[in-house]
């Protein structure tokens, strides 16, 4: 898998999903963290994701429209990781959601 998605022709949608984490349980976090990048590419409207982390993670998935989205949000699987962010792996997060009107590169 490429580091940057490759998406369609704008406009799509962004949700943006920054976080500072904890210290503990890095290997369940890990797993689950594979687990929901495999779950998200299996979605209806999914378009890609580009994640990093230093210091603070910043994680950027990519969705056809709005409604993909709040599928994925209530995603049974994704519902049990977002439990488990909130009580064990981080200490603060903020999603944002965003229209992406344009895009360029090489």
């Amino acid at each position: 898998m490429s580091p940057i998605a490759t998406t369609p022709k704008a406009p799509y949608y962004a949700v943006i999903f920054t976080s500072v984490r904890t210290k503990g349980d890095q290997d369940n976090y890990a797993a689950m963290a594979d687990k929901m990048v495999q779950l998200a590419a299996e979605q209806p409207g999914f378009l890609g994701i580009e994640s990093a982390r230093e210091g603070v993670g910043i994680t950027v998935s990519y969705w056809q429209d709005l409604a993909s989205i709040k599928q994925w949000k209530a995603n049974t699987e994704h519902l049990l990781a977002q439990k488990l962010g909130r009580e064990q792996w981080y200490r603060s997060f903020k999603t944002r959601i965003a229209k992406v009107e344009r895009d360029y590169g090489i």
